[in-house]
């Protein structure tokens, strides 16, 4: 499986991955074959490209849970973006109360891990897309936390709100990499701080979502300007949710590139600065969503592949593994192994991770 940007389709490839317009109704399903009219609704509808598949490789698994999120991604994003637009241009929302009603409806409640596949994102939904993402990833951390009700609704919208400011910048100027990267940098703390404004007369709440949202940015441009939040300013637990969600989807959303960082390489950035992303916050996320679990293959420090059989709940970051050279079982927790660590995860071109069956596990039907 390779992406390849949509001046570099051609007729008769395989679509790895299935195209839905805006209303999450599915237009080209998956291992269909591109056709000069399917090439054409691919540029229409603004996409920098898509994943396709080698002439001669199977179709990858993808159960009905990945394609159920990756509908309500869709539709949900597309809904945000109508939102925040509206915002902008009245300063009176619509239908943030039931987006955010069904984030938490979906999100809000959940009791075992899931795992969060990231999507490629273009121009269009950019913005929105990781608004979307970060809003999950609060209903999910607020649950885990047991945060009481009323306060997982202002994280999730302070969520759902936190990047408005970014819409007003012309996308020229917001994706151009030709310029100059500070200055850039600059211009768009400047309008995500100022475009915050606009939260205050939403609801009795506003000031309240204005404040989480101007918090968690703050402290985000003070680390990344820094390395530390020198003022050491003080949070509110929303807003140190909203940081890490925040922090987390920036670390390993897809970009225009198609490239991604892994989930280890983002909490290694939390786990390595205490002073900036709550621990208990960060324990909370690796308590929803799976990262080193049985069956992921990952690599480690001493340039060994190995396969996951045990996750550490205590260290997400030191399971269990079998390596591949020996076939031995290394724990990373104990002592004598306190040298050897995951460097990061082994994953296909999409971000999906490398899932390979365990020792004596066979296939279906075999």
């Amino acid at each position: 499986m390779k992406f390849v940007e949509t001046a570099d389709l051609k007729t008769g490839m395989r679509l790895a991955r299935p195209i839905y317009n805006k209303q999450s109704v599915l237009l080209f399903e998956r291992d269909s074959r591109l056709t000069p009219l399917a090439i054409e609704s691919v540029k229409n509808f603004g996409l920098l490209g898509v994943y396709i598949l080698e002439p001669a490789e199977p179709l990858p698994p993808m159960s009905e849970e990945d394609l159920e999120f990756e509908r309500f991604q869709i539709a949900t994003v597309f809904s945000i973006q109508d939102e925040l637009e509206k915002i902008l241009e009245t300063g009176h929302k619509s239908r943030l109360d039931s987006i955010v009603a069904t984030i938490l409806k979906n999100y809000g409640h959940l009791e075992n891990k899931i795992s969060f596949y990231q999507n490629l994102r273009g121009q269009d939904d950019f913005i929105c897309r990781h608004s979307l993402n970060t809003a999950i990833f609060c209903a999910m951390i607020t649950h885990a936390m047991n945060v009481m009700v009323d306060e997982q609704l202002q994280t999730v919208q302070a969520a759902v709100l936190h990047d408005i400011g970014k819409l007003r910048i012309p996308k020229e100027e917001l994706f151009d990499r030709n310029g100059e990267e500070q200055q850039r940098k600059d211009r768009v703390y400047r309008e995500q701080l100022a475009g915050l404004d606009v939260l205050e007369n939403l609801s009795v709440d506003g000031l309240n979502l204005k404040r989480i949202c101007n918090q968690a940015l703050r402290a985000q441009q003070e680390f990344d300007a820094a390395g530390d939040l020198e003022s050491k300013m003080k949070l509110s637990l929303k807003a140190k949710i909203l940081l890490v969600a925040n922090r987390y989807d920036e670390i390993t959303a897809v970009d225009l590139q198609g490239r991604a960082e892994s989930e280890v390489r983002a909490l290694k950035e939390f786990y390595d600065n205490p002073d900036v992303y709550d621990r208990e916050v960060v324990d909370a996320l690796v308590r929803c969503v799976n990262i080193l679990f049985p069956g992921v293959s990952v690599e480690l420090n001493t340039g060994e592949k190995a396969l996951v059989v045990g996750e550490n709940p205590g260290d997400i970051l030191r399971p269990r593994v079998l390596t591949f050279g020996d076939n031995s079982i290394l724990d990373l927790a104990a002592p004598e192994n306190g040298e050897i660590y995951v460097v990061d995860v082994m994953k296909t071109l999409d971000n999906r991770y490398i899932m390979n069956r365990m020792p004596g596990e066979q296939e279906d039907g075999a």
